[in-house]
């Protein structure tokens, strides 16, 4: 909770402006925004124009993993009990072909890169080195490997200081780390995710207020507004440390706010995306969260630089076609609709869009119509980020079992990513607790994608 010390002076409603700094936190409908999430550091470096003109990743986690051979891999020439029960089907790009269940992102394969042949899965289940590039063991003692997140929110800071650099929208799984947004590791907590839905939700709501009583949302926000240049006249503000000057920063702007309010978007907009329902084979992983990507939209547009969301649950021992199906299904409806968006407003050339899991899944069927752990070889969807699209990157063998050609390490993966947002991976870093410069990956960008 957000505390303003020195002598109460009072609103003409008889509210000191004390008190209302110690409420704490905001809430608007069913997004709860508190302190405790909102103070982020954004190192030395000044603020730019909060227009669209930065860097950012939109980073979708398939959580269990996603079988390759089902989506951007089929092995139609296999046995029966290797290839399943999907047909592959032509895309836009002339000797390109993927799952049946994507004929959007077929249509747009132009715009998108398949990687086939990703390796060096450590077989977590878990988003570490989908977060990072690096495995979990990787610099423990010192508090592990920070995630991309979190090291853009180092080494770049804010693009607009009401607006925290790193969102992450998972909401909390019951295996909890399919909901990982991304750990900040070694660079601590000072660059951890801001959560619309995390751990501070205690301090996220108005105490004893009524949403009834506090009227409409434009009359709370000119409350802040009232607050803000108040406590500024008073001088308050110099009694503040950075973090908390930061924090009422947000709660005095209403652009993170209006970007998480999906409301704003029409209704054909919103049935592009579609929302996800009714969910399916959730379990203890999480939702097919269609809303949450145009969300991260929005998000990046005012101004956030990498946004994590964790979406479905892949973790396919059984009824994996079915699965497939529902989540297949869902996830080509949003993912093309995020990519059509982010091309319509002059985005995709500074948005990098990746979807990948932990590991793949198992060649061989097993007795429940499911697909086991496989973490010799999976896959990744990518697009935007002025990468060259439009191609495969990859292949693995007659049976999906193991890469033949360009095995893709994690490592490459992100440093691509990196690379996309501005920093290169062999060339910036950041330092560790012991003072050592730490390079951000060991491996380069894809030489396929960047040129």
């Amino acid at each position: 909770m957000l505390t303003l010390h020195g002598r109460a002076q009072r609103y003409c409603d008889g509210v000191s402006r004390r008190s209302f700094l110690q409420v704490g936190a905001f809430a608007f409908g069913a997004y709860h925004l508190g302190l405790a999430d909102i103070a982020r550091a954004e190192s030395s470096r000044g603020l730019s124009s909060s227009s669209m003109s930065h860097k950012a990743v939109i980073n979708i986690f398939l959580g269990g993993g996603p079988p390759h051979q089902d989506m951007w891999d089929l092995k139609p020439d296999a046995p029966a009990e290797i290839r399943g029960e999907f047909k592959p089907i032509a895309t836009k790009i002339p000797g390109i072909h993927i799952g049946e269940t994507f004929p959007r992102i077929a249509a747009m394969a132009d715009k998108c890169v398949f990687v086939r042949s990703v390796v060096g899965a450590k077989g977590g289940h878990d988003a570490i080195q989908c977060n990072s590039g690096w495995p979990e063991q990787s610099l423990k003692p010192l508090g592990g490997r920070p995630s991309i997140g979190a090291v853009v929110s180092r080494l770049q800071g804010a693009v607009d200081s009401s607006v925290p650099p790193f969102v992450g929208l998972a909401k909390p799984t019951t295996h909890g780390p399919w909901g990982d947004a991304g750990a900040t590791g070694y660079l601590g907590p000072t660059h951890a995710p801001f959560k619309p839905d995390g751990e501070g939700l205690a301090n996220m709501k108005l105490r004893g207020v009524n949403l009834d009583q506090m009227g409409d949302r434009k009359s709370l926000l000119a409350k802040f507004d009232q607050m803000r240049r108040e406590v500024d006249a008073a001088g308050a503000l110099s009694g503040f440390d950075a973090a908390s000057e930061r924090a009422l920063n947000v709660l005095t702007s209403s652009r993170l706010i209006d970007a998480l309010d999906l409301s704003k978007e029409s209704s054909k907009v919103k049935a592009r995306y579609g929302d996800g329902k009714p969910y399916q084979f959730q379990y203890d992983g999480a939702p097919t969260v269609n809303d949450q990507l145009l969300m991260a939209r929005r998000l990046v547009e005012a101004g956030v630089r990498c946004v994590t969301l964790s979406y479905g649950r892949w973790d396919s021992h059984g009824k994996n076609f079915d699965l497939v199906r529902d989540h297949g299904a869902k996830l080509d409806q949003g993912f093309t609709a995020l990519i059509e968006d982010l091309d319509a407003r002059g985005m995709l050339n500074d948005v990098t869009v990746i979807a990948w899991g932990e590991f793949g899944r198992t060649p061989r069927i097993n007795k429940e119509a499911g697909r086991d752990h496989w973490p010799q070889v999976s896959c990744a969807l990518m697009a935007g980020g002025g990468m060259k699209t439009g191609q495969v990157i990859g292949a693995t063998n007659r049976l999906g079992e193991h890469a033949t050609a360009r095995p893709v390490e994690f490592g490459e993966i992100v440093a691509t990513i990196y690379r996309n947002l501005g920093l290169d991976p062999m060339t910036h870093t950041v330092s560790d607790p012991t003072g050592r410069p730490q390079h951000l990956t060991e491996e380069s960008a894809m030489r396929e994608l960047v040129g």
